[in-house]
């Protein structure tokens, strides 16, 4: 059974919270339309109340469906408070368990989607000149941000309300990798150029790095099973866009990413500074951080010290150019590692040759490196 993301649930919440403002009946569901997909569903409100004369709280829980998700039962609270500033019809904010930008404390982790199901919810519901202020709050949501990635991407103190649709697309299923591989047969009869990316912010990355939207293929973890698709399917390139801590380990020949299969970025991580020859005791510091984005941390701590000619510290077949940074040479060398061992793997399985770039980015969502094939592709792409 399919469940809906935790947007849908943060607007059925504020609907309630709004329509008992207006002294109107709310009952046991709310109706609303996901816009994407354009379909209207019932979510059941759990409680609604009023805290103050302008002010009423709903709250209903998360229902993620049969999709094993660490928000399932979770309480999703709206409070709704009628403003008299008139700058915007309605104002979105996050509250208690919504997480922060790390790099902007004052924006609160809610993306496009949640915002535009809840303005377009919402909207036809204002009376005239009627302003209103949302504020979404996820009692558990610091206890349940501990046991994702979000810091990993600079989502801090929460949970972010993250997603493109609302309905939940499970990630692990065989029947989801199923559809997504058909996704890519579909889109190889259109373009013979694809990108492809993990989640969510690679996908929203890459849109804003200006590629079309329609080349985008989301993988999941299922990064083998999709290049050689992509190469039965006839596909020409295909870009990956993604976090490094993910695709370091294409690196190191893992092609399923899910790290309750395989892990060893660290490791990967450590062997391509050795072959560089990084000092002993920043290799140390490389392989024993807690995460790559700790150990890339390291890299750039040590291209602000004073280590003298590169070539000097490099006792590797490999040759570095003393006028670039540890991050750009050994990056540049996973990136190519990526490319070939990825090209490798689909040519073994398909006796086929596509050319594969590949672009990675830090939690800041900041590109570290691209890859001499990516360079071509996006000129091609963007």
């Amino acid at each position: 059974m399919s469940g809906y993301t935790l947007p849908v649930f943060a607007c059925a919440s504020a609907i309630a919270a709004l329509r008992h403002l207006h002294q109107e009946p709310v009952g046991e569901t709310i109706e609303l339309n996901l816009i994407k997909p354009d379909c209207q569903v019932k979510i059941e409100i759990e409680q609604v109340a009023t805290i103050a004369t302008d002010t009423a709280i709903a709250i209903t829980k998360s229902d993620p469906g049969d999709h094993l998700d660490i928000t399932r039962h979770t309480p999703v609270w709206a409070k709704v408070r009628v403003s008299h500033q008139k700058i915007q019809p309605i104002t979105i904010e996050g509250g208690e368990g919504i997480g922060k930008q790390e790099n902007n404390q004052d924006r609160a982790a809610i993306y496009s989607y949640a915002q535009q199901l809840i303005l377009a919810n919402l909207t036809p519901l204002l009376k005239n000149d009627e302003s209103i202020v949302v504020t979404i709050i996820l009692p558990e949501g610091k206890r349940l941000a501990k046991r994702t990635s979000n810091e990993a991407f600079g989502v801090v103190e929460g949970l972010s309300l993250l997603g493109t649709t609302g309905i939940v697309q499970p990630l692990t299923a065989a029947d989801q990798l199923e559809a997504f591989q058909e996704q890519i047969r579909q889109k190889a009869e259109l373009y013979e150029d694809l990108v492809f990316c993990i989640g969510e912010n690679g996908i929203d990355l890459a849109q804003k790095s200006g590629i079309d939207p329609q080349r985008i293929v989301k993988t999941a973890n299922w990064l083998g099973s999709m290049l050689v698709t992509a190469g039965s399917a006839g596909v020409k390139s295909v870009l990956l866009f993604g976090y490094h801590g993910k695709l370091i380990k294409l690196a190191g020949g893992i092609f399923h990413t899910h790290n309750h299969l395989a892990d060893g970025r660290l490791e990967i991580l450590t062997a391509y500074c050795a072959r560089f020859g990084i000092p002993k005791t920043e290799l140390d510091r490389v392989f024993d951080s807690p995460t790559t984005e700790v150990a890339l941390a390291v890299l750039r701590e040590l291209d602000t010290t004073d280590l003298g000619d590169r070539q000097a510290h490099s006792h590797s077949s490999v040759s570095p150019k003393t006028n670039c940074s540890w991050v750009d040479l050994i990056y540049q060398e996973i990136t190519q590692a990526i490319d070939r061992k990825s090209q490798d793997y689909i040519r073994k399985y398909t006796e086929k040759d596509l050319c594969v770039g590949s672009v990675l980015f830090d939690r800041q969502r900041e590109i570290i490196q691209r890859s001499d094939n990516a360079l071509l592709l996006l000129t091609k792409l963007c």
